[in-house]
């Protein structure tokens, strides 16, 4: 399926997302990958969804940080129920969607 944003700006966007993230600038990161999903939120698409998960992982931690951990657990199941798209998706990003995974997850555990 082809991408409504341009390669490079994607690739832009999740590098952002990953370096926010290393930053621990949770809401920024959020709003980074806002750009990719937000214009289409309601397509029934695999990676919009993962990319989705990945913005409920970034909510999540920035509940952590608030210590609003009721609040962050229901967010990290979103992230868990779409996480498996990791391995339904086909996409040229599908490494970069992985590293982030990982890296989402050593976040989640270390936090």
């Amino acid at each position: 399926m082809e991408l409504h944003l341009e390669k490079d700006t994607h690739t832009a966007l999740l590098d952002t997302f990953t370096a926010l993230l290393d930053a621990k600038e949770f809401y920024d990161a959020h709003e980074c990958l806002e750009a990719i999903w937000f214009p289409r939120r309601f397509e029934e698409n695999n990676e919009i969804k993962l990319i989705k998960s990945f913005i409920n992982a970034s909510v999540c931690f920035e509940l952590i940080k608030k210590n609003k951990r009721d609040a962050s657990n229901k967010v990290w199941k979103n992230y868990l129920k779409y996480r498996p798209l990791l391995y339904k998706t086909d996409s040229p990003y599908l490494n970069k969607y992985h590293a982030i995974a990982r890296k989402i997850e050593y976040i989640k555990n270390t936090m």
